[in-house]
């Protein structure tokens, strides 16, 4: 429908449109070493077009089908390509919902752009600097990979940059729009903690739902759970 998207590198952004009703469009973005096509983003994205709302979910350079090194992905690059994927829903109410680094990614570009008029956050990352330590601090940058993943070498471009921005909580008090925090109360990659550190910095028409039992990557029954709520939020806010 939106023809092929392109971020500022003339990198191919690979995505799926789920077409709902009217003008009203939820774009979708996934965590590190993910891609668009991870099981609860595209439920999520499914239970949305189901209640009349349209999904794009879509794959940041570098990862998935979408063009780009792998290498060169970090959160400031795709902070930009989301700022694509808007561009290209010109006319559209626009609803972001970003699952762990792509929660990351949704507050930096909500806190600058305001065709933004939603934000979900799903295992959202807030304190990158500690991630990146906690996650891949016995690999080598340029040598080792993420999660002993081959296909994810661990770049110096990316540590850099989680260092740089540090923590995205300072970030939260820059934009106004009604924002929900989803997070499993299991999650041992990004910790709940994370969403009540940012939650202090948020406006006031912020809402945290914690689900007890659940994982970082709402596994089992937590996806059903968390694209009803998603989805019923959404649809009373958009």
């Amino acid at each position: 429908m939106f023809g092929e998207i392109r971020n500022e590198h003339d990198e191919r952004l690979d995505y799926t449109f789920h077409e709902g009703e009217g003008d009203r469009v939820v774009v979708i973005g996934h965590g590190v070493t993910g891609n668009k096509d991870r099981p609860a983003l595209i439920a999520l994205a499914e239970g949305l077009a189901d209640a009349g709302i349209s999904a794009l979910r879509f794959s940041f350079s570098g990862n998935g089908e979408s063009e780009g090194a792998f290498t060169d992905s970090t959160i400031t690059k795709e902070v930009a390509d989301l700022g694509s994927v808007i561009d290209a829903l010109d006319g559209h109410n626009v609803c972001y919902v970003g699952h762990s680094m792509g929660g990351a990614v949704g507050v930096l570009r909500t806190s600058t752009d305001d065709r933004i008029q939603l934000l979900v956050s799903l295992a959202g990352m807030v304190h990158t600097k500690a991630f990146a330590q906690r996650e891949f601090g016995d690999a080598t940058p340029d040598a080792g990979f993420m999660w002993d993943e081959p296909d994810c070498p661990l770049s110096q471009a990316y540590v850099d940059d989680m260092a740089t921005i540090d923590s995205v909580a300072k970030n939260a008090s820059q934009f106004a729009v009604p924002w929900l925090l989803v997070h499993g109360a299991e999650d041992d990659i990004v910790p709940i903690e994370d969403s009540h550190d940012i939650l202090q910095y948020a406006n006031e028409d912020t809402e945290l739902l914690e689900l007890p039992g659940v994982d970082h990557v709402f596994s089992g029954d937590g996806t059903a759970v968390m694209v009803e709520k998603v989805v019923t939020w959404i649809c009373q806010n958009l």
